[in-house]
């Protein structure tokens, strides 16, 4: 179990990863070099992937999607292989419930979505297909990034 300190480190990564070891040493009341240890050994099994939260909108991708895809099963895998290497795939999941994959799609337009799914439907045995289109972003990424967090899992 992750105990009080390893949360407090946890957190302060997830609201701001590039924050100073000393800011967060200021804040948390944990040592700059026993953050440093902890964070290097994250870094090889908790940390999956240092990265930026992007607003799309303003690189001219105005439209976001979450797909449900179902696909015959001889296609599974083949299609598998296409959605991890799509480009236009922000997030890919294997699900249950009905449906096998749940995507996230950044697209610059509707008219793109459509083509994406068109390939997907010529090319890959879809059975089934479920479109929701992102209109508003409300919280994102959000989850143990407060020191709030830290009573909660404790």
């Amino acid at each position: 179990m992750i105990d009080k300190q390893q949360m407090l480190i946890i957190s302060n990564l997830r609201n701001n990863a590039r924050q100073t070891l000393t800011k967060m040493s200021r804040r948390t009341l944990i040592p700059v070099s026993t953050i440093f240890e902890k964070i290097r050994n994250y870094e090889s099994s908790l940390i999956k992937k240092h990265t930026s939260l992007i607003d799309f909108t303003k690189l001219g991708f105005n439209t976001r999607a979450t797909i449900l895809i179902k696909a015959s099963k001889e296609y599974k895998e083949k299609l598998r292989e296409h959605l991890i290497a799509n480009k236009s795939l922000n997030n890919v999941y294997r699900i249950n419930n009905g449906y096998d994959f749940m995507l996230e799609g950044i697209f610059r337009e509707i008219k793109d979505v459509e083509f994406f799914l068109e390939n997907l439907e010529n090319n890959f045995g879809i059975t089934d297909k479920y479109v929701y289109y992102i209109v508003d972003e409300l919280k994102r990424e959000d989850f143990l990034s407060s020191p709030e967090y830290v009573n909660y899992t404790t």
